[in-house]
């Protein structure tokens, strides 16, 4: 006995096959939809790590040429510092040859009895220079600093050289003090030195010269 199903049944059967067939089908452009969209952001990234890696490359090039282009500047800054120095030196051996230079100094000591305001050098009773003193000039000479007063040509023979000072004594008093010295020019360059010192002992400010050899 041959049994056959109801035309109904086998319309029913063949859809259902048909069902459970189509999401395993369609999932498949699905799949490629979505493994194209991991290559698009794989791409998206790598080009994002390579820009970044390029600035990197791009600031590192910047930064070696701002370091050359600094090293640069410094040297030739010292190049300058250098030529002006010479012909500073240059300058001077031209307007005071050594057979006429004559140069005057000072220095002082401590400088905790003597305030300094202003100095005024004479050469043969005749007015040469006159400098009045900054808190910073001050400050310079009480570390140790050495200060050239003047230099001009002297010819050869005696002469006497005279530094007055004038400023605040002790107990804040007004003080002027004048200094002397005579020397003999020669055909060398001549140099003076007028120097301020604290006199603890006495409690007052002390004044020396010295010629230099």
């Amino acid at each position: 006995m041959t049994f056959s199903w109801p035309m109904k049944y086998i319309s029913l059967i063949t859809l259902l096959l048909f069902c459970l067939h189509t999401p395993v089908s369609a999932q498949e452009p699905v799949d490629e939809a979505a493994e194209i969209a991991v290559d698009e952001s794989l791409e998206e990234t790598s080009g994002i790590a390579a820009d970044e890696s390029s600035d990197e490359n791009l600031l590192e090039e910047t930064e070696l040429e701002e370091s050359s282009l600094d090293a640069e500047i410094e040297a030739l800054k010292k190049e300058v510092l250098s030529l002006n120095r010479d012909l500073f030196i240059l300058e001077e051996d031209l307007l005071f040859p050594p057979n006429t230079q004559f140069s005057v100094f000072l220095s002082m000591d401590s400088g905790a009895l003597f305030s300094l305001d202003s100095v005024q050098l004479k050469i043969n009773d005749k007015n040469i220079a006159n400098h009045l003193y900054t808190e910073r000039e001050l400050a310079a000479l009480k570390r140790g600093g050495v200060q050239r007063l003047y230099i001009g040509n002297l010819p050869s023979g005696e002469h006497e050289i005279v530094a007055i000072f004038t400023g605040v004594g002790p107990s804040g008093r007004d003080y002027r003090r004048g200094e002397s010295v005579v020397i003999e020019k020669t055909t060398e360059p001549q140099f003076v030195e007028f120097m301020i010192a604290d006199d603890t002992g006495k409690e007052q400010p002390q004044f020396d010269v010295r010629v230099w050899e």
